[in-house]
C-alpha cells in the first residue's frame, strides 16, 4: 500500500465509478483498475462492490476512506508548505456561520486578499456542528463557530461576543407578548437554521424553559429567508442583535432581549491542533488577531481553560 494507491482509491470512492475516476485523474481506466486491484490484494480484502451503474464501498472500504483522504490532504499540505516558503500562496479553506460571514468577515477577507493575492480563499457556510465536523475531517482548515466548544482535537480562539435576541414582527411590543403569541397561536412558529445550528439549540432551550415545546419549527437555509418571514409575521427567531437592530430602526421587526444574560454567545475560530500551519493560514491568523483586536498569541495570558484574552471594541 502506498500513497498513490490511496489517492486512486479515494478518487474512485468520490467519483462512484472507475471510468469517472479515470477522467478526474486524467489517466486510462485500466490504470485505475490495476491500482485498485493491487490495493485490495495488499490489504487482502475487497474495497468496492462492482455493479453496472458504478461502484460502492464495502465496509472495509468505508473504514479506509477517511485515512486515504487524510493522506491525500497531508501530501497536498506538505507540498504547499514547501513551495510557499514564507510567501503565502495556494488554497486556504475556511468555514463560517452565515451571520458571521455576512457581518464580520468581509472586511477581514478583503484586507487579507489585498495583502496576499496569491492565496485563493474558499469559504464554506454552515451551522456550527457541520463546520466543526469539516474541520475535524480536514475538509477546511478553520471555521468561525459558536461556543462553547469541548473538543480536545481543536484549538479555539475567542473572537467576539454577540448578544442574541428574540426577533418578532413589528407589532409585537414586549417580551411577554412574544411568549403569549407563541403560547396561544396554533400557527405560531419559530424560524430557525437547520439542525446543528447553535442559535437553534439556544432557541429550543428557551422554548423548553417556558413550556413551549409544542411550537412548530420552520427550517431555513439562509439568513435572508428567516428575516423575510419574521418581517411577514410568520414567527419568531433568535438572531444576533447586530443583525436585527437595523431592521428594528426601520420599523420592520421588533427585538426582545433574553433575561439575565442568557442571550450572550461567543464566536470562536477553531482549527485542528495537529494541523500543519501553512504560511497562508499563519498570516490569516495574524489578520484575525488584528481585525478583532485580539492580543497576540505570545502575549495573551491564558485563563484557567487556556482561552485567549480578547477585546470586542
Amino acid at each position: 500500500m502506498n500513497s498513490a494507491d490511496l489517492m486512486f482509491f479515494a478518487a474512485v470512492a468520490e467519483a462512484g465509478g472507475i471510468s469517472r475516476a479515470a477522467a478526474v485523474l486524467n489517466t486510462v481506466q485500466s490504470n485505475v483498475t490495476g491500482r485498485i486491484r493491487a490495493l485490495e490484494q495488499a490489504l487482502h480484502t475487497t474495497l468496492f462492490y462492482r455493479g453496472t451503474r458504478g461502484v460502492t464501498l464495502t465496509r472495509a472500504g468505508e473504514r479506509l476512506l477517511p485515512y486515504a483522504m487524510q493522506v491525500g490532504r497531508l501530501l497536498a499540505d506538505a507540498e504547499q508548505a514547501v513551495l510557499s516558503d514564507e510567501t503565502p500562496q495556494g488554497l486556504l479553506r475556511l468555514g463560517s456561520m452565515e451571520t458571521t460571514a455576512a457581518l464580520r468577515l468581509p472586511r477581514l477577507l478583503t484586507n487579507y486578499a489585498a495583502h496576499y493575492p496569491e492565496v485563493d480563499i474558499e469559504l464554506e457556510l454552515g451551522p456550527t456542528e457541520a463546520l466543526i465536523t469539516s474541520v475535524l475531517d480536514r475538509k477546511i482548515e478553520a471555521a468561525f463557530v459558536a461556543g462553547p466548544i469541548s473538543q480536545d482535537d481543536l484549538a479555539t480562539i475567542p473572537v467576539l461576543k454577540e448578544e442574541l435576541v428574540l426577533v418578532a414582527g413589528a407589532k409585537i411590543q414586549t417580551h411577554d407578548e412574544v411568549l403569549a403569541m407563541l403560547g396561544s397561536k396554533r400557527e405560531a412558529r419559530v424560524l430557525v437554521f437547520k439542525t446543528g445550528c447553535s442559535y437553534r439549540l439556544r432557541l429550543e432551550g428557551f422554548l423548553a424553559a417556558h413550556g413551549l415545546v409544542h411550537v412548530r419549527r420552520m427550517d431555513f437555509g439562509t439568513l435572508d429567508g428567516i428575516i423575510g418571514c419574521v418581517e411577514a409575521g410568520m414567527g419568531v427567531s433568535l438572531l444576533p442583535r447586530v443583525v436585527a437592530e437595523p431592521m428594528q430602526r426601520s420599523g420592520r421587526v421588533s427585538i426582545h432581549a433574553l433575561p439575565d444574560g442568557a442571550g450572550i454567545a461567543q464566536t470562536l475560530l477553531v482549527y485542528r491542533k495537529d494541523s500543519l500551519l501553512t504560511a497562508a493560514f499563519e498570516r490569516f491568523l495574524d489578520h484575525t488577531y488584528s481585525a478583532f483586536e485580539l492580543l497576540p498569541k505570545d502575549d495573551a495570558p491564558a485563563d484557567p481553560k487556556g482561552a485567549l484574552c480578547f477585546s470586542t471594541k
